[in-house]
């Protein structure tokens, strides 16, 4: 399961409709920096046949079979520290070790 917070939700839903006539969210992992994986954000024009959709308030995440278990019981959020510090946060229960940057992690 992958949660998101109702805030993030609105950041996500402001992102899809400045885009138009998308599916949703697409949030991934790929294999990259000095831990092992990073986060990878897209919009979902068209759904594939090996993605699991996660649908909460009124938006749709979009995670294909291959990155799921790294991301399994994921919490998006939005996180707004001051004016140049925003931008969506991943609480992942997975995460063993992460770059001192924030950029990649290891499970």
């Amino acid at each position: 399961m992958i949660n998101v917070t109702e805030k993030a939700a609105q950041h996500i839903r402001q992102q899809l409709d400045k885009r138009g006539n998308v599916v949703g969210m697409r949030l991934g992992v790929r294999k990259s920096g000095c831990t092992g994986f990073m986060y990878v954000v897209d919009y979902v024009d068209q759904l594939g046949a090996n993605d699991q959709v996660y649908d909460q308030h009124g938006i749709k995440v979009v995670v294909d079979t291959e990155s799921l278990p790294y991301l399994e019981g994921t919490e998006i959020d939005y996180v707004r520290s001051n004016a140049l510090n925003q931008g969506l946060e991943f609480r992942n229960p997975n995460v063993k070790d992460a770059c001192g940057c924030g950029e990649s992690f290891n499970v």
